[in-house]
């Protein structure tokens, strides 16, 4: 690692160290907060860790469960970190859930749609990849669709602790192999774990190189 990586290692270990706030949830584009600064989305199946990755990322145990209530799920919910305020997290309501009303899913498509191709300040989409499964047919429609938008975006592997060391590096490798293949995916697959730790100050680094693209 070169000094510039390992000081913005430091950097970003710092600033999710700070302070770190639930802002709002927004159904709709008119309830966005004003885009002043950089944001970074977090999309994924329901039930991939999104969660529970969120709040090992901020080192806060309930961050994301903030605002996690019944008749939010289907709403961007925002987090602004650093104080002065740096940049957001954007925590995108999970897609892939079979069960929910076609009306829903029509929502949630429109407003996730809507919010890719037309929000300015949005720097990358982190698509979440549980590590159990690796990327399923569901997936593929985002990353086409974040594809279309021309929305920068980069795979994360979730769950590493609940899979086998060769199976995890199986899916590893086909997960980035199928990254190479969209261009608006960074080509570089990040492995995490809540649980254990694993890959979170990797990503915390991904992120603010992100915000600083």
């Amino acid at each position: 690692m070169t000094d510039g990586a390992d000081d913005r290692s430091e950097r970003a270990r710092k600033l999710f160290a700070g302070p770190i706030a639930f802002l709002k949830s927004a159904p709709a584009l008119q309830h966005l907060p004003a885009p002043g600064v950089p944001e970074i989305a977090f999309a994924g199946r329901s039930n991939v860790g999104k969660s529970s990755l969120l709040n090992a990322l901020t080192g806060r145990n309930g961050l994301a469960r903030t605002s996690v209530t019944p008749g939010r799920t289907q709403e961007l919910n925002y987090f602004d970190v650093g104080s002065p305020l740096v940049f957001r997290l954007v925590d995108m309501p999970g897609y892939g859930f079979a069960k929910a009303p076609k009306d829903v899913v029509k929502k949630w498509r429109f407003l996730v749609n809507d919010y890719l191709r037309g929000r300015a300040v949005l720097k990358r989409t982190l698509v979440l990849i549980d590590s159990r499964h690796g990327i399923k047919d569901v997936d593929r429609e985002v990353l086409a669709m974040l594809d279309v938008a021309a929305v920068s975006y980069r795979l994360v592997l979730t769950k590493a602790d609940k899979v086998k060391a060769s199976d995890l590096a199986a899916v590893h490798a086909a997960t980035e192999a199928e990254a190479r293949k969209h261009p608006a995916a960074h080509p570089e697959v990040i492995v995490t774990s809540s649980e254990k730790g694993m890959g979170i100050a990797d990503l915390r680094t991904a992120v603010l190189e992100a915000v600083e693209s």
